[in-house]
């Protein structure tokens, strides 16, 4: 016998009820905002986590290629923009190298991946595989991490700021920049998972989805924790 669907609002709590995974609570990232990583520790982070940013356009980019709705298409193009920049030398990719020559990185070790973690790449190859290889609707659940981020990203701008002097505010024009922007984009993006998770098996897929997504990042920082010492 089938299993009736999730109500709406039930459903979202599911999802919203991940939300103690996710990265920022992790001990690395408390040792971050508590101002206790050396400066090693910072260029491990900042030039790990560039991995995963770059690679954000490609997970989008499968995302797009596995949809057949052009309405979704249309609204999820936005995010290769943002990231990748509308022009060479813009958007968030390039206000991570920012980020990354502020801690104390050269732009070249950054770009060729030298100081990349085998457990990180491991994490974020899996994640970009995941879209690839998942249906649309499921790989876009993966990515309600978003949820979460936005108050992460305040506090971590306060954070460093109060406790890595010589990290400008201007330095950090990643999280400043991209602190409206992921709230707006977890209402959107729940928005069309609750719109096209109709089936309690999609629904279930789409927890499922987010909870590897809290574990993607969570292995992630283990990784980097591990590289740091």
């Amino acid at each position: 016998m089938p299993v009736e669907p999730l109500a709406e609002s039930a459903f979202i709590a599911a999802l919203r009820g991940l939300s103690a995974r996710y990265w920022g609570t992790h001990p690395f990232h408390h040792r971050l905002h508590a101002g206790e990583l050396d400066a090693h520790g910072l260029r491990t982070w900042a030039a790990n986590r560039w991995y995963y940013q770059c690679q954000l356009p490609q997970k989008d980019a499968a995302i797009i290629s596995n949809c057949p709705l052009p309405e979704i298409r249309r609204q999820w193009l936005d995010r290769i923009v943002y990231h990748d920049g509308p022009h060479a030398g813009a958007g968030g990719i390039e206000r991570w190298l920012r980020l990354c020559e502020a801690v104390g990185l050269d732009r070249d070790e950054v770009l060729d991946e030298r100081h990349v973690a085998p457990g990180v790449r491991f994490a974020v190859d899996a994640y970009v595989t995941f879209a690839r290889t998942k249906p649309w609707w499921e790989a876009v659940a993966s990515g309600l991490t978003e949820m979460f981020a936005g108050h992460l990203m305040q506090q971590r701008v306060a954070d460093m700021l109060a406790h890595y002097s010589w990290i400008a505010r201007e330095d950090l024009a990643y999280f400043t920049n991209r602190i409206d922007k992921v709230s707006g984009e977890g209402k959107d993006t729940l928005d069309i998972v609750v719109r096209h998770c109709v089936t309690r098996e999609q629904q279930d897929r789409a927890v499922a989805a987010l909870s590897f997504k809290c574990d993607v990042l969570w292995s992630m920082l283990d990784a980097v924790e591990r590289a740091a010492r």
